[in-house]
């Protein structure tokens, strides 16, 4: 399994954060994709990955990008630093990037230029997208609609969106992200209605550590924080709303990511 969004530069894991990483590995996860939503944050997660190669080898990479939230705060030369975080092996997307007018956290105009501009990038450089969409889908979707034939791979990532918006995406070949969100029966409903629409060839998996937890684990852990290792309990609730086999789900999930983001090859993902 391989764990795509993981913010593991978030505070929360500053304790113990190579306790964290053992745990996702001893969970048998094959890597973990951090997450970057500044170029600060985006090179933080670059140092991480750096920072434990030699104690973990390939098994941390990372995105760089400005979510929108951080839209407002970029500097003139943002795109510039991103492509430098680019050029860095570890560095397999770009994002998080996109659209998110529920909270508005920076002004909509602003980020629907961030947002375009990163799009851009990934054409040029020929990476993958890492994409967040809040409220957002018409001109999240229309500002991507250019690019289906020009960037490598796009992934909705943490994906709630409607039946309407899952089929749109999916005709566009994008990869879809699920979370523990499905895990939730009071609010992730919905998703829980249309996850098996989704291919298993464009199925992704993804805590977004420290957020979303399971509420599916069994015993109830102690702390509400999300960890990596508890993405089986996510492969589990998957196989059983589709009916799918557990194992299945694990190995063409870890095949489409190490695809989508050119991880190392593994015997097991072949």
């Amino acid at each position: 399994m391989i764990d795509i969004g993981v913010n593991l530069t978030n505070k929360r894991f500053e304790k113990d954060r190579e306790d964290v990483i053992r745990r996702a590995q001893k969970a048998q996860l094959d890597g973990l994709l951090i997450t970057g939503t500044s170029v600060a944050e985006s090179q933080k997660a670059l140092a991480l990955c750096q920072h434990y190669q030699t104690s973990f080898p390939d098994f941390l990479f990372s995105t760089a990008g400005v979510h929108p939230h951080d839209a407002d705060h970029v500097t003139a030369d943002y795109l510039e630093q991103l492509k430098l975080l680019a050029k860095q092996q570890q560095v397999k997307a770009i994002g998080e990037c996109g659209l998110d007018f529920n909270r508005n956290f920076s002004a909509p105009a602003q980020q629907q230029k961030v947002f375009s501009e990163q799009v851009a990038l990934a054409s040029e450089l020929q990476m993958p997208l890492f994409l967040h969409q809040r409220d957002a889908f018409e001109p999240w979707f229309s500002t991507l609609s250019p690019y289906f034939s020009e960037v490598p791979a796009m992934v909705a990532h943490c994906f709630t969106g409607t039946k309407s918006e899952l089929t749109q995406c999916i005709a566009a070949d994008m990869y879809i992200g699920i979370t523990g969100w499905l895990c939730d029966e009071r609010r992730g409903q919905s998703l829980r209605d249309i996850v098996s629409l989704i291919p298993l060839n464009r199925l992704l998996i993804e805590t977004d550590a420290p957020y979303l937890t399971p509420r599916t684990i069994r015993p109830k852990p102690k702390s509400s924080r999300n960890e990596p290792c508890y993405l089986p309990f996510i492969v589990k609730e998957i196989a059983s709303i589709t009916g799918l086999d557990q194992e299945e789900i694990a190995w063409q999930t870890s095949r489409n990511a190490a695809k989508v983001f050119d991880f190392p090859s593994k015997k097991e993902m072949i």
